[in-house]
């Protein structure tokens, strides 16, 4: 597949996304961020976004045992109840068609996070949906380490 178009250059809209991520990212735990961002990615089958955030979860100190068993996060005792409830709101919200983000995620999500936390949760799962998209339309590729110098 060759791209569509050229994502990386400069753009108003996409600027505007990456502010509004910034700012969601900064009142959570980047690593907590990278997780929602690989699941969110994982669902949506987004070659893209999933190579640059594992490669952002690992800068941020996570392992690959977490990462490759984060598809399976339910049946794993590596994560936390709180990263728990940030999957489950992230799994909600990025198939909320079929979901309809249901009260008894949401109060999961409310025991571990602030109203404010929440709202930046929210956004931050919002934004990776929308970059999905927008990455996947484009047929963006992530970079070919095989043939990189």
């Amino acid at each position: 597949m060759s791209p569509r178009i050229n994502l990386a250059s400069p753009n108003e809209g996409i600027e505007a996304m990456r502010a509004a991520n910034h700012w969601a990212a900064s009142l959570l735990d980047p690593k907590l961020v990278a997780l929602v961002k690989v699941r969110a990615s994982q669902i949506n089958g987004c070659n893209f976004c999933l190579h640059m955030h594992s490669a952002e979860a690992f800068k941020h100190g996570e392992g690959p045992t977490r990462l490759l068993l984060l598809d399976a996060w339910r049946e794993s005792a590596l994560f936390s109840d709180r990263e728990r409830a940030a999957l489950a709101w992230t799994e909600s919200l990025t198939r909320i068609a079929e979901t309809h983000a249901p009260d008894d995620v949401f109060e999961e999500v409310r025991r571990h996070f602030s109203q404010d936390e929440i709202t930046a949760l929210s956004v931050a799962i919002a934004l990776i949906n929308a970059f999905n998209r927008l990455a996947i339309g484009a047929r963006a590729q992530h970079p070919d380490e095989r043939t990189a110098s």
